[in-house]
């Protein structure tokens, strides 16, 4: 066939044919509830296509990144699920409750790993697993109220709630709760659902006085007055209720098998370690037992020598290492944080292994590894901030918390009209704020949800140590 009517012939294909093969891919889909439905997807069809697609949400308990490693409670559990079924894990990142749902009936998800309450609204729409766990509802409340707002003291009762604006994620099961209560105390309240924040997000809020009053559920209440002692959650809203995960209504073998799944598996050590890791232990140093030390003169430490010593061959004032060791570890070489980093200057295993470090609780590998990795860090910014001070501050917020969620507050910075090579009230404020939806999900974010505030306080921390020991040396 000459190549002139050959190449006509593939057009008129691709205009004639194509279509028809699109059109008949949709016309397999099912048509219900207004909208178009992709074929069920069960069991079955994810084994023999070995990917489970999985919808969660970031946040500093069920997934996100730290020091490039994901991390995360349900993060862990599902690892342990696909594990089980011989698959691999495609992650799909949303807080929106509404577009959750929606996408388990159009099978653009096969599993919701979330901490989804069990309300009967929600069961005519999903089906849901065995319970995970049970929770009450709980307000969120400042200990110590404003005056400025009308807050003069703190609700005892929820009969004290009427005339109070309560703000809560929208289309969430909190707000089927408190509409409901309506009902029971016979008053009318004042609730908001906040479309744009999830919960931790509203949690975080009530904290900085920004809004007067949230719910979240109890269990999740232990995680955030660690982070917020300011906060008081002791005002049930609810009766105890069910907690678990969702699929697609009659994805019936799916349900079954992550029931049965779920009943061993939360019967083992290994899930209580992994609960406990992130519910009931220290989020910072798993079973720190500092060294006693001094932070203000010579003999801070009893590793000052092999400090001195690595410090100078590679540069760095010994003193500024030091005060990280001191923050990062208290001065305990056999100190672990529930995310596995280990040693005096707490290496992730996996970046000890490329540094080369054979034993990571050997004081003089760690603090070789550390200074290691300090270098490369100081490195990625050195041709951008030629400033000494002001490139150290983005090298010790990447050591804490990564360089991929520093990199990403550069260009938060950057796009919103900040200096993305200035740190104080410039990228410090985008990491600090990296928590935020509106923020963390922006298209110029490439590492997703962070906890800004622990890289923002870590680097506080430690140039205050620094200076402290720099202040001693002169008297």
């Amino acid at each position: 066939m000459n190549i002139k009517y050959r190449n006509l012939f593939l057009l008129i294909l691709l205009i004639f044919i194509l279509p028809v093969c699109v059109e008949q891919t949709r016309s397999a889909s099912i048509w219900e509830n207004g909208r178009f439905e992709s074929p069920l997807r069960d069991l079955e069809t994810i084994r023999e296509e070995g990917h489970l697609r999985v919808v969660v949400e970031y946040n500093s308990t069920s997934y996100f990144v730290y020091r490039g490693k994901p991390m995360g409670y349900k993060y862990e559990l599902l690892k342990e699920l696909a594990r089980e079924l011989n698959v691999e894990l495609d992650f799909y990142i949303s807080n929106d409750l509404e577009a959750t749902f929606r996408g388990l009936e159009t099978g653009r998800y096969d599993l919701a790993a979330k901490s989804l309450i069990v309300t009967g609204e929600r069961n005519k729409r999903v089906d849901f697993t065995r319970p995970l766990e049970q929770t009450r509802q709980v307000l969120v409340q400042r200990k110590e109220k404003n005056p400025g707002k009308g807050d003069s003291s703190m609700i005892l009762s929820v009969l004290e709630l009427p005339g109070k604006e309560i703000v809560v994620q929208k289309n969430s099961a909190f707000y089927e709760r408190l509409i409901n209560l309506e009902e029971e105390i016979g008053t009318p309240l004042m609730v908001v659902q906040d479309s744009l924040s999830d919960v931790e997000q509203l949690v975080k809020k009530v904290a900085e006085g920004e809004i007067g009053y949230t719910v979240c559920n109890e269990n999740m209440a232990r995680i955030y007055m660690k982070l917020y002692p300011g906060l008081d959650f002791s005002v049930p809203v609810s009766f105890k209720q069910n907690v678990a995960w969702a699929v697609r209504k009659n994805a019936v073998h799916l349900r079954e098998y992550i029931d049965s799944w779920l009943m061993e598996f939360q019967g083992t050590y290994h899930y209580l370690a992994i609960h406990n890791a992130y519910f009931k232990g220290d989020r910072s140093i798993a079973g720190r037992n500092p060294v006693p030390v001094r932070m203000n003169g010579v003999n801070s430490s009893p590793f000052e020598d092999l400090i001195r010593k690595a410090s100078e061959e590679a540069g760095w004032d010994w003193r500024l290492i030091s005060s990280l060791i001191y923050k990062e570890s208290g001065f305990d070489p056999q100190a672990v944080s529930f995310a596995g980093a280990a040693g005096l200057m707490q290496l992730m295993p996996e970046t000890a292994e490329s540094l080369g470090i054979e034993d990571v609780f050997n004081p003089a590998q760690n603090i070789r590894g550390g200074i290691q990795l300090l270098n490369w860090l100081n490195e990625q910014f050195k041709s951008d901030i030629p400033d000494e001070q002001e490139r150290l501050k983005f090298v010790l917020a990447s050591y804490n918390v990564g360089l991929g969620h520093v990199k990403d507050a550069q260009r938060l910075a950057a796009k919103f009209g900040k200096d993305p090579l200035k740190w104080a009230g410039h990228v410090d404020y985008y990491l600090l704020n990296k928590s935020d939806e509106k923020f963390y999900s922006d298209e110029v974010v490439r590492w997703g949800y962070c906890n800004g505030r622990e890289p923002y306080d870590f680097v506080i921390s430690v140039l205050r140590n620094y200076q402290t020991l720099l202040a001693s040396a002169t008297h």
